[in-house]
């Protein structure tokens, strides 16, 4: 059985829970167990019970007691994933100190250098050191919807834009998108996600032509109908650029400004900078679609959940 610890709020984004709601659907479809331990986090705990995935609350904060050691015993652990940013080392000690291995994604926090196996799919900043006893590093390790080889087709010119800055878009980057395509005469289909807590301010900007929807059945199937994306700098363009779809990334923390540069190095992204510097325009008119959608096609391949589930494994024989 492996535990899928996650971090989910406001504040912290809902990335960390999607990838690990990813992850978690090819676990089951190789056969191997899983439950979930998150924070108290409404929305997120919704899309759980709907899917019917097996999960508990806990609290993450709490440094005191021993509530990973009675967990793991109870729902007979075998192997314990973090998927938080930042661990803290007293967390990462109570489970290493059960005998179980360790593992973190993207982890920048004290409890990284405890891990077993550390797997950064997001790190691209060739300086920035990595704590964990084996290091798997870059985008060979993304864990991609498995929808996306359904959903892939080749762009070649522009009809139809897409918003989507997250399950919480944190700072509100969707309002000012908005802005800046009302400035460049452009509208598009703005999605929300479900932890989303800005709609007064969105509703203001938000005139004729533009079309809102909230919590879409399947972000891969909303891709499929738009002929660019606008995304923060997580997985969701990395998604987007492999199933063809073109992105204008916008990192909506410091430490997706690699990863914005990245995206953009692969060809299938314009990276516009952080949220705190946009301006208008925000992008060209002139983009090269067709071929910004042959090299995220390219270039982001599909195969890094199955190297993820077999290094898993190693650790567990």
């Amino acid at each position: 059985m492996f535990a899928l610890c996650i971090e989910s709020s406001h504040a912290r984004g809902m990335g960390h829970f999607y990838r690990a709601l990813n992850l978690a659907e090819s676990l089951a479809k190789a056969g191997l167990p899983y439950t979930f331990y998150l924070n108290d986090h409404a929305p997120s705990r919704q899309i759980l019970v709907e899917r019917g995935v097996p999960h508990r609350i806990v609290d993450l904060q709490d440094f005191t007691g021993n509530w990973e050691a009675s967990l793991i015993q109870q729902d007979g652990i075998t192997l314990w994933l973090n998927d938080r940013l930042d661990t803290d080392d007293r967390h990462a000690e109570k489970v290493k100190a059960t005998g179980i291995p360790l593992v973190t994604f993207d982890d920048r926090g004290t409890g990284a250098a405890l891990a077993d196996l550390h797997i950064a799919a997001l790190a691209f900043d060739a300086q920035e050191q990595l704590a964990g006893a084996k290091l798997l590093r870059g985008s060979d390790y993304l864990i991609l919807s498995p929808q996306i080889s359904d959903y892939t087709r080749l762009r070649k010119q522009l009809s139809s834009i897409l918003v989507t800055l997250g399950g919480s878009d944190t700072y509100g980057v969707t309002v000012k998108v908005v802005q800046l395509l009302k400035e460049m005469n452009l509208t598009a289909t703005v999605v929300v996600g479900p932890a989303f807590m800005h709609m007064d301010m969105l509703d203001e900007v938000l005139t004729e032509g533009f079309t809102l929807k909230r919590g879409v059945p399947s972000m891969i199937e909303e891709f499929y109908r738009h002929d660019l994306a606008i995304t923060g700098g997580g997985i969701t363009p990395f998604e987007a650029n492999a199933s063809g779809l073109p992105c204008v990334a916008i990192a909506n923390e410091l430490f997706e400004i690699p990863v914005g540069m990245e995206l953009q190095r692969l060809g299938g992204s314009l990276f516009a900078g952080h949220h705190e510097s946009l301006s208008s325009p925000l992008f060209g008119t002139d983009l090269p679609l067709e071929q910004m959608s042959q090299s995220g096609m390219r270039n982001i391949g599909l195969q890094g959940t199955q190297r993820v589930i077999g290094a898993l494994q190693v650790l567990v024989k």
